[in-house]
């Protein structure tokens, strides 16, 4: 008589990755305080030990990300708030989000749209989005016409 044998397969799918590290800050929406998050994101992301290019790419992303905030959501309104929080992962992915309660965006898709801008007069380029999603992995926008907007940049760092 043959034996039966079970066969057990293991899933070679990875665990999700969990977070790791995390924190959380809000500032006035002044042009002066784009820097700040630069500053703040670069010495949280500095625990992986990023590469300078890898550093700049999301300094930049995150500089692009608040002066959308500043400009476009508070309309250079100094008295409003933006929340910035970040997180890394174990598997290395750093997530990033900047919020603000402003005017919102009626139309994301076309928003993200190279050369779109809100401001045809001023020196505005309307690059804004195409250089977050540039430097970054993955980029998720939402808005809400006056309930403001949401930016999540996310990037994997090769030294973890």
């Amino acid at each position: 008589m043959s034996e039966k044998r079970n066969t057990v397969i293991k899933s070679r799918k990875k665990p999700p990755a969990e977070t790791v590290n995390s924190f959380k800050c809000s500032f006035p929406a002044k042009s002066v305080n784009e820097s700040f998050a630069r500053t703040a994101v670069s010495a949280f992301v500095s625990q992986l030990d990023p590469t300078v290019a890898e550093l700049a790419d999301l300094k930049t992303a995150v500089s692009e990300a608040v002066t959308n905030s500043i400009v476009h959501g508070y309309k250079d309104s100094p008295n409003s708030l933006i929340y910035l929080s970040a997180l890394y992962r174990d598997d290395g992915t750093v997530c990033i989000e900047i919020k603000d309660k402003g005017c919102g965006i009626p139309d994301v898709k076309t928003a993200m749209e190279p050369a779109y801008t809100t401001s045809p007069g001023d020196e505005r380029s309307g690059m804004g989005f195409t250089v977050m999603a540039a430097f970054c992995d993955r980029i998720k926008v939402s808005s809400a016409e006056g309930k403001g907007t949401t930016v999540i940049l996310e990037k994997r760092f090769s030294s973890t």
